[in-house]
C-alpha cells in the first residue's frame, strides 16, 4: 500500500485546514487509517484515527472537537479536516494504515503497516 498525502500549508490561528491522504491498491476498505503529527523537537504523536469501514472514530484530547476524521472507502481517501488551529498544532502531519489495529492499540505508531509522505502543517499566531 502506497499512500499520498495532500494538503496542508500555513495558516493563521484560528483558521482551517484539510488533510487529505490517498492509498493505492484494492483493499483500503480493510485498514484502519490513522494521522499522525511530528513537531520540532518532538516525538511523533497521534492525532486521530478511524477503523475500517468508518465504524469507530478516535482522537488525541488535544484536537477533540476541532479535527475531524472521515474516509471515502470508494475513492481510498482519508480525510482530516482541521478547524480552529492553534499554532502548537503547527508539525508535520503523516497518516498510516493498518491492517491489523484494534481498538485498545489504535493511538500507537507500531499498529500500522505504512506511512505516507509528511505535509506541513504551519499555524501563524
Amino acid at each position: 500500500v502506497q499512500l499520498q498525502v495532500s494538503g496542508g500549508g500555513l495558516v493563521q490561528a484560528g483558521g482551517s485546514l484539510s488533510l487529505s491522504c490517498t492509498a493505492s491498491g484494492r483493499t483500503f476498505s480493510r485498514y484502519a487509517m490513522g494521522w499522525f503529527r511530528q513537531a520540532p523537537g518532538k516525538e511523533r504523536e497521534f492525532v486521530a484515527a478511524i477503523k475500517q469501514n468508518g465504524g469507530g472514530t478516535f482522537y488525541a484530547d488535544s484536537v477533540k472537537g476541532r479535527f475531524t476524521i472521515s474516509r471515502d472507502n470508494a475513492r481510498n481517501t482519508v480525510y482530516l479536516q482541521m478547524n480552529s488551529l492553534k499554532p502548537e498544532d503547527t508539525a508535520i502531519y503523516y497518516c498510516a494504515a493498518g491492517s491489523r489495529v484494534i481498538n485498545s492499540s489504535i493511538r500507537y505508531i507500531q499498529s500500522y503497516d505504512y506511512w505516507g509522505q509528511g505535509t506541513q502543517v504551519t499555524v501563524s499566531s
